[in-house]
């Protein structure tokens, strides 16, 4: 075998091995990174109190997230409907045409928020 011969081989070996045990252990310790964060995130969130309601920027109401209500709001973009119940919120009814707010789960942890964009609404869980 001359020396082209043995390069041609080497680059041969070299192109078979497309992931290296350094590159598995590399993968497994970012994952179990990952799984630890994700963990302490959902650890550490801490329930909300009160219920900061918001259009265009501005506070149109706040309620405690310890009492059960219904608040209406309207403007002239449309109506959603916004249920505390449990100690959770969400929004009931709308008639925005994405019905995105609808269909967001319920929120009841601190800086979470329910934001309907064609009514500019914002509903937000703070301490």
């Amino acid at each position: 075998m001359d020396m082209d011969d043995s390069m041609i081989k080497s680059q041969q070996d070299n192109e078979e091995k497309i992931i290296s045990k350094k590159d598995v252990i590399f993968i497994i310790v970012l994952l179990a990174i990952t799984m630890m964060i994700f963990i302490f995130m959902r650890i550490s969130r801490s329930k909300g109190y009160n219920v900061i309601i918001s259009a265009d920027g501005k506070t149109v109401k706040t309620l405690s997230i310890d009492k059960d209500a219904e608040y209406v709001f309207e403007s002239d973009k449309g109506y959603n409907i916004v249920v505390i119940k449990d100690g959770a919120v969400y929004v009931k009814e709308a008639d925005c045409p994405d019905k995105i707010c609808v269909n967001h789960k319920k929120i009841s942890n601190v800086g979470e928020t329910i934001i309907c964009l064609p009514h500019k609404l914002v509903i937000e869980i703070r301490e």
